[in-house]
């Protein structure tokens, strides 16, 4: 072979072999730059799913709303008492918040009992269903709630204690299969309402709900932020149902209240 053709040959090989190896160079450095965008695509699509999810669940719950105290000094109109008497509820579930270390509840779960006490009363339901955490020798939610209604008057055996309420999942769970119940009127804040609800649904119980909106609480703005991944969460548990931490033999809503306590 001439040694111009030879010579040709192997610089066009050589320029080859480098045109291909700065190829592979340019990849790898490429390869960093199209993961993040990867990552941010996925991000995307995880938010749009979490809004998604968290859309559904307002939206399917919002019309079971029944009504909401939304000052301390708005009372339960006469009109939406009898719509709440004629759902025929067997209880009135108060979903349990923080109490103080003195044992009296918070400004949040002492407008969730007024406005349950307030049903009761009112003849909205004969039983109260009270449902909280009562995981911790130092710290009882369902007896601070249950000692503050005896408070207002409510007879012991009309009060029902579910020490195992942990969460909103466990306690619409519980309610469905320990205390057999059928319908209900659920208590809380209406930015809880709507996944409590769901989880009512969910299990098998018809429920309505009335929203204890009596004030702005503390730390709103978090909970609201929170809240919205609680729903998601629950969205995704109620389509597996996992047994709660707890289940335990029934104890009938139908019977007395005396037996939980």
């Amino acid at each position: 072979m001439p040694e111009k053709i030879r010579g040709f040959r192997e610089t066009y090989i050589k320029k080859g072999y480098n045109r291909s190896a700065m190829e592979q160079i340019k990849k790898r450095k490429g390869l960093p730059v199209r993961l993040f965008f990867m990552l941010i695509k996925l991000g995307i699509l995880l938010v749009i799913l979490a809004l998604g999810l968290n859309l559904f669940v307002v939206k399917s719950t919002e019309e079971k709303i029944a009504a909401s105290l939304d000052s301390h000094e708005d009372t339960l109109q006469k009109a939406e008492v009898e719509d709440l008497c004629n759902v025929k509820a067997e209880c009135i579930m108060v979903l349990g918040a923080s109490v103080h270390a003195d044992g009296t509840p918070s400004p949040m779960l002492r407008d969730r009992l007024d406005t349950a006490i307030a049903l009761y009363e009112a003849g909205a339901a004969p039983k109260l269903l009270f449902s909280g955490d009562d995981g911790q020798v130092s710290y009882n939610e369902v007896n601070a709630m249950m000692n503050y209604a005896m408070d207002a008057g409510v007879p012991k055996k009309a009060i029902f204690l579910d020490h195992a309420g942990f969460s909103t999942y466990e306690s619409a769970y519980r309610a469905k299969s320990v205390f057999e119940v059928e319908r209900m009127i659920v208590v809380t804040q209406e930015y809880h309402l709507y996944r409590a609800l769901y989880g009512c649904e969910r299990v098998g119980i018809e429920a309505v709900g009335v929203a204890a909106n009596q004030q702005r609480y503390r730390g709103q703005f978090y909970r609201d932020v929170r809240e919205v991944l609680a729903r998601d969460k629950d969205c995704i548990k109620w389509i597996f149902k996992p047994q709660p931490t707890f289940l335990g033999e029934a104890i009938p809503i139908s019977g007395s209240g005396i037996e939980t306590h």
